[in-house]
């Protein structure tokens, strides 16, 4: 058990860059995509070419949103969440950067949070920018879908649900109100890149930071791990609440191999 090592780390610095990945939010009953090796458990997600090029992509997309949606919006932060919103509230946090996309950490009181890869409670039009909230879109796929409302399956990340042998290409999928243009989830896919406001706002924040904290992830996509590369290169210390290797173990300074709920909430959930 390391937990006595962490929190020397976390009271031996004050201005801490975190960053969060998806096993920060499994305990909230969302699926992360890898396992203890980095390896993908199931097929990587819908790339963005794939989703954009692809009338039929977005029916099966939609219609798998449409069902997991439901769950998805009902999840609540855990342990983790609010461990690091009370850190950020002790002034011990300097930046939150996360590569999820479920807003749990805004709903555990967190407010400096750089949402690197998007919210998936937004949906943008690919042609006007427009923004419209996923829960009105819910209710327009629901209003052109209803016979797909009582559908169940196996939960999946990011909101998408397992489901398989059914006829998506029936599935009615709406355009943008305002212009009739594609509308996608307010989120980078993958071969999308990350909005470079984001990136810089990151860098700038982890500049001025005195060390670094990754919470459940594995590091494997390169838009999380250049930070922790970047770190490592300015000499400054970095340690990982993980279950399973990360891309960036030669540069740890220190690592919990522990659910990251149970590591951080036994910190300061007890303050």
């Amino acid at each position: 058990m390391q937990l006595p090592s962490l929190r020397d780390f976390l009271s031996g610095h004050r201005r801490l860059f975190v960053l969060t990945g998806a096993g920060c939010s499994t305990d909230s009953g969302i699926p992360d995509y890898r396992d203890a090796n980095g390896s993908w458990k199931r097929s990587p997600p819908i790339g963005f070419q794939a989703f954009m090029s692809s009338a039929a992509v977005r029916q099966r997309y939609w219609a798998r949103s449409l069902v997991g949606w439901r769950r998805f919006r009902q999840a609540e932060p855990n342990g983790a969440h609010e461990a690091l919103a009370k850190l950020e509230q002790q002034g011990r946090l300097k930046a939150l950067v996360t590569q999820n996309v479920d807003g749990l950490h805004q709903a555990a009181g967190s407010t400096q949070v750089i949402d690197l890869h998007g919210r998936l409670d937004r949906v943008r039009c690919m042609d006007c920018e427009s923004l419209v909230s996923r829960e009105d879109l819910q209710a327009e796929l629901l209003r052109r879908n209803s016979a797909w409302s009582k559908l169940e399956g196996q939960p999946a990340p990011d909101g998408d649900t397992d489901l398989e042998g059914l006829p998506f290409g029936k599935f009615d999928v709406p355009s943008c109100s305002r212009c009739g243009g594609v509308l996608k989830p307010d989120v980078v896919f993958f071969g999308e890149s990350v909005p470079r406001a984001r990136v810089e706002s990151a860098t700038r924040q982890l500049e001025h930071a005195d060390a670094v904290l990754v919470v459940g992830s594995s590091l494997m996509l390169y838009s999380g791990y250049r930070f922790v590369h970047a770190a490592a290169q300015s000499g400054k210390p970095i340690a990982a609440v993980n279950l399973g290797r990360t891309r960036a173990d030669e540069f740890l300074t220190l690592k919990v191999a522990e659910p990251c709920a149970h590591a951080l909430a036994d910190l300061w959930g007890r303050e």
